[in-house]
């Protein structure tokens, strides 16, 4: 009779060492969520879709501008598809919405881009039905380029004046018709800071997500938002024949 045979038990392979430890890294993550506070979580799951909404936005925006001779809607002629002209007047703040249809071939084919997970506004059914300001959450900042990778291309539409932050949507208004507004560099005489809403959820530091020329977006509190950017923006130039702000500022279009 032959002896029965003793199974050593197989070695641990290079692939059960992997789903292990991805298990492990899951189960922590959830188990670091359960533990988080609710509006931490809550943070957390809108702060981040947010900013990969900006960064799509900044590469279409840099998609166009290579099919339009290197410049942003805002800087191009409506002859070669920009809207430069209309920004020639003041008050332009209703117009907000156009920034973005211009580039709907780039943005894709959903606008939920267009919206902030955090905002009240909700997405239009298709670019097609994107006519107004109601159903963007960014504003468009109308004289950035990509040679100055640290000019203000867009972000959050919850800034507002002052260093104290009020409950609505500080410069933009809840009639939907937008804000043109000249947002001063000098940043301790003249402050900005994000309200209440969207990603600060209450709190007076305040968070919000921008939207820079090279077409990163960083996330920021409101003294970050003044210290780090705005302090070293570049004022901007081409404002409309007799609306030049009396102090440097930046030209910025609320939705």
């Amino acid at each position: 009779m032959r002896p029965t045979p003793i199974h050593k038990p197989e070695a641990f392979t290079r692939i059960d060492l992997i789903t292990l430890i991805a298990v492990i890294i899951v189960g922590l993550a959830l188990l670091s969520m359960h533990f988080l506070p609710r509006h931490r979580v809550r943070y957390l799951s809108t702060r981040i879709p947010c900013i990969n909404n900006l960064k799509q936005i900044g590469t279409a925006y840099r998609i166009w501008g290579n099919d339009h001779n290197d410049r942003f809607p805002h800087l191009q002629s409506a002859a070669e598809g920009g809207w430069r002209e209309l920004l020639t007047n003041a008050d332009q703040g209703s117009r907000c919405w156009t920034n973005y249809a211009l580039m709907s071939n780039e943005l894709g084919q959903s606008p939920r881009v267009l919206v902030c997970p955090s905002d009240e506004r909700k997405p239009s059914g298709a670019f097609s039905n994107l006519v107004s300001n109601t159903n963007l959450s960014y504003f468009a900042g109308v004289s950035a380029s990509d040679t100055e990778p640290q000019s203000l291309l867009g972000g959050d539409r919850n800034l507002g004046p002052g260093n104290q932050p009020g409950p609505d949507y500080g410069f933009s208004p809840k009639s939907d018709m937008g804000n043109d507004v000249a947002i001063p560099t000098r940043w301790k005489i003249d402050p900005t800071c994000w309200s209440l809403k969207m990603h600060s959820l209450g709190s007076s530091d305040g968070a919000g997500n921008i939207l820079l020329g090279d077409g990163s977006a960083q996330q920021c509190s409101s003294a970050g938002f003044r210290m780090n950017w705005l302090r070293n923006a570049d004022p901007t130039t081409n404002w409309p024949v007799g609306h030049i702000p009396s102090v440097p500022s930046i030209r910025v279009l609320f939705p």
